[in-house]
């Protein structure tokens, strides 16, 4: 259902661009197309359910982005963009770490790295010297590497996540598992001066279950929301 959504989206995308430029003669002067690039900090957490169908309580951690954009014009004040992002996401909280010598409690934090191609419908109306900036629309990403870190007594080493779209039976307890895709949701408004500097409020709902496939009902979906300052060369 959500990636219907998006294939929605992406074609209601099309539509109103093909319309902008069946009207293009009738219409105000559109906006220049514009490169962009950006970075700033996010805040993530890892939100779903655990093994047991309970609702998780990780807390949040704080993780970087930086990447470009370029804005095309569709309509007067709207814009279609198109993004590339490095963004590191995870989350923290207690585990029942449990081998060997029995079951104990540690602290593990989650560290994931993704490249990111976000696809957004922007509204820029004028206000001031400068604009204001409102968008949304739909990403994909693809993880890079991440790792565990524990900590606590008798913690086991740090170690890398392993991904694969299902967990190899009997291996549920000795790694960490992920798939590397993710598709979510982008919602950011701003304000762009007319220096070409820029400055966003970013959150990030993720919409697909980024947990390998098991028999438990274990979900994991990422969130987020940052600022970022940019700069568009007009």
């Amino acid at each position: 259902m959500k990636s219907k959504l998006i294939i929605i989206y992406i074609f209601l995308l099309n539509v109103l661009v093909a319309s902008a430029q069946n009207d293009i003669s009738t219409s105000p002067p559109l906006g220049p197309s514009s490169f962009g690039i950006f970075g700033g900090i996010n805040f993530q957490n890892i939100n779903g359910k655990d093994a047991d169908g309970d609702k998780l309580s990780n807390s949040l951690v704080t993780r970087f982005h930086l990447g470009l954009n370029y804005d095309i014009p569709i309509a007067n004040e709207f814009y279609s963009q198109i993004g590339l992002q490095f963004i590191s996401k995870g989350t923290k909280g207690e585990i029942i770490y449990k081998d060997n010598s029995g079951s104990r409690i540690l602290n593990r934090e989650i560290k994931m790295n993704y490249l990111e191609v976000p696809i957004s419908l922007i509204y820029k109306p004028l206000l001031g010297n400068g604009h204001m900036i409102l968008g949304f629309g739909p990403y994909v990403g693809y993880c890079i590497g991440g790792k565990a870190i524990f900590t606590g007594a008798s913690a086991p080493s740090d170690m890398d996540l392993q991904f694969r779209k299902t967990v190899p039976v009997g291996e549920e307890n000795n790694l960490i598992y992920f798939k590397k895709l993710d598709v979510g949701a982008n919602v950011f408004f701003g304000y762009e001066f007319e220096s070409g500097l820029y400055l966003l409020l970013n959150s990030q709902l993720g919409l697909i279950n980024i947990n390998s496939d098991t028999n438990s009902k274990l979900v994991n979906k990422n969130t987020g929301f940052g600022l970022s300052l940019g700069f568009r060369f007009l």
